[in-house]
């Protein structure tokens, strides 16, 4: 009760700071990544949101390999430049942990119209804080799956699974397999990155029965559970993957799923738009399955490019409003209208998946999809305990040097260059030194 009271005393004094604050000016300044989703919203916002509010909006647009750089050192530093960024849930604990975004649950109780309750549960866990409150409003969110091609499975006899686990997809990558037509058995990312190789061989890790660290930030990369993960991932991709795997990423297994190279795909759910796409050679002749799983009842990842308001924005209820809109239900009915259902930056809203115009442009996808992300589980992704929130990522800044330095040895024991035990040997050492910065805190 005294918690309760507490909290509700909060809202209750920003709720009347906010009314008694002076007025804002109205224009904001909005850096995001550069994504085709995110430029379609640049071009809608003048017409359908300043026209509407008087706010104008000046947008920043970066490639997503700077933009975190980028809004790290705006944020870390409350320089105020930006008032709005796009942060992933990745991000958002720590940033709130650090003091660096604004809590929205103030906002959120006042906008009626938003509606948070139809936020998929998942996306809102993951970009919560430590303490309950609201941190960031998601703009899209992913969970991954198999997608797989279903006349060539029909054309050799083959049977997908309805949950099928990976030791069933690495005999059904045997078997689909044929590099003399061209056509690899399935393609996994095996280029170096935290947001490359990485992503999908922590799921694999993780439905394994591994950890990167346990509840205790003890690394765990020589544990049996990773070893195991690593070197199935890594023996799948060595003789059943796709061509020149270690320069292969999200977009060349895209490419390749696209092309007709590969039978099976593991990857981001967001690639079903891409291969269901009017124009796409293989459009109708994908199936889609959950992730696979081996000692875990799901193993799918979630993702999300979520926008953050910064602490020390003197916008703030500006920036609510573009926050509030963009995120929106009307803004992607307005999406759906202007552009097309397929293109709605879907994956946050339960409403979303219930629309006819969205559930018949996602027929294929639509129901796999949500049922991803709504059986991801960003606090227990695995069969231990954690010591951060996360699935595919590791919730500290450390894990990108971490996970590239991981994924970069790894790859090398793709080429042949070194094994999967003395790849980990390494591995262990760098995770041990991250995980000693974290037993120190208090």
């Amino acid at each position: 009760m005294v918690a309760a009271g507490a909290v509700t005393a909060g809202l209750l004094a920003a709720c009347t700071s906010q009314e008694e604050a002076p007025p804002e000016k109205k224009s904001i300044e909005v850096l995001m990544v550069d994504n085709p989703q995110m430029l379609e919203l640049k071009k809608l916002t003048a017409e359908h949101f300043t026209k509407r509010t008087g706010i104008r909006v000046d947008f920043t647009t970066v490639p997503e390999n700077e933009v975190r750089e980028q809004v790290h050192k705006d944020f870390s530093a409350q320089s105020g430049r930006y008032d709005v960024a796009t942060i992933s849930n990745f991000e958002t604990r720590d940033y709130a942990r650090r003091g660096w975004l604004r809590p929205l649950d103030s906002f959120i109780t006042k906008d009626r119209g938003f509606d948070q309750s139809d936020i998929l549960l998942p996306i809102q866990l993951s970009l919560s804080g430590a303490d309950g409150k609201v941190y960031a409003e998601p703009f899209y969110g992913e969970s991954s799956f198999l997608m797989y091609r279903k006349d060539v499975f029909d054309e050799l006899g083959l049977k997908m699974p309805e949950k099928p686990t990976w030791g069933q997809v690495a005999s059904l990558a045997e078997e689909a397999d044929r590099p003399e037509e061209g056509m690899s058995g399935i393609c996994l990312r095996g280029q170096p990155g935290w947001g490359e190789m990485t992503a999908p061989l922590t799921t694999v890790v993780n439905t394994f029965g591994g950890t990167w660290f346990d509840q205790h930030w003890k690394a765990k990369l020589t544990d049996p559970g990773f070893a195991d993960a690593a070197q199935f991932y890594v023996d799948l991709v060595r003789d059943h993957g796709e061509k020149n795997a270690t320069k292969s990423g999200y977009a060349g297994c895209l490419r390749n799923m696209k092309n007709g190279r590969s039978a099976m795909w593991y990857d981001a759910t967001a690639g079903a738009g891409p291969l269901e796409a009017d124009g796409s050679p293989v459009k109708g002749k994908i199936g889609y399955v959950p992730a696979p799983v081996e000692e875990t009842k799901s193993s799918g990842w979630l993702y999300t490019w979520a926008w953050g308001l910064q602490k020390s924005s003197e916008q703030p209820r500006s920036a609510w409003e573009f926050i509030s809109w963009a995120s929106s239900k009307e803004y992607e009915k307005l999406v759906g209208r202007e552009i097309g259902w397929e293109n709605v930056p879907a994956g946050k809203r339960e409403s979303t998946f219930d629309r006819p115009q969205y559930k018949k442009a996602a027929s294929a996808f639509g129901d796999a999809t949500e049922k991803a992300i709504r059986e991801a589980d960003p606090r227990t992704p695995g069969v231990q305990r954690r010591p951060t929130v996360g699935i595919q990522f590791v919730g500290v800044p450390e894990f990108t040097g971490l996970g590239d330095s991981v994924s970069r040895e790894l790859s090398a024991a793709i080429k042949g260059e070194q094994s999967v035990a003395a790849a980990l040997r390494k591995s262990q050492d760098e995770a041990r030194k991250v995980g000693a910065q974290y037993r120190k805190q208090p």
